[in-house]
């Protein structure tokens, strides 16, 4: 089943230009891949996997004005919420110049409004709250937790894209919830 099927059949809600952006993201991923290596994903296959995988949060997550992604890389999950929620401002902090690089190039070249690049680690820059914290294959949950201090409220949710050890990173008094796909753990953590 292609990356289309697959999103309609989960019945998630996504822009009418979606699918066309994604398409030119994915054209520019594989060329920027080639020369400047920003992720372990060189085929069609494994890409729309991770898109697959950044993306299906919208089925589960409320409306939100702002979020943060730690750790972006070459846009997962970051640069595709972004075009999944177009009425979000979606902050992406990458530290690696080639990587934040193709990440700007990305929101010019799609006109992407609603997107900010931050070529900073999250430690370097100023504190402001964001009403949802993204992080995918970044460091472990506490670390993450720590990194993201400033950066929420008691409002706010964290987004965490893990796999099954996710079980032994979470505290119990921690209140989250973890939503499983065939390859995916999502630990969501509400008010904390």
């Amino acid at each position: 089943m292609n990356l289309k099927a697959m999103l309609i059949s989960d019945k998630i809600e996504l822009p009418d230009d979606f699918f066309h952006n994604i398409q030119k993201y994915k054209e520019h991923l594989f060329k920027w891949n080639k020369i400047h290596n920003l992720t372990g994903a060189k085929d069609e296959k494994t890409v729309d996997n991770f898109i697959y995988d950044a993306v299906f949060p919208v089925s589960f997550l409320p409306k939100i004005k702002n979020l943060l992604d730690i750790g972006t890389g070459a846009g997962f999950p970051g640069m595709i919420l972004a075009l999944a929620l177009p009425d979000t401002q979606v902050t992406l902090v990458e530290p690696l110049a080639k990587r934040a690089s193709f990440l700007q190039f990305i929101k010019g070249d799609l006109g992407l409004g609603n997107v900010t690049v931050v070529m900073k680690r999250v430690e370097e820059m100023p504190k402001e709250i964001f009403e949802l914290i993204t992080s995918r294959a970044v460091t472990d949950t506490a670390m993450l937790l720590k990194l993201s201090e400033g950066f929420r409220d008691e409002n706010s949710k964290l987004l965490f894209y893990k796999g099954e050890n996710v079980y032994d990173e979470v505290e119990k008094s921690l209140k989250h919830k973890i939503i499983k796909t065939k390859n995916r753990h999502y630990l969501l953590i509400e008010g904390n």
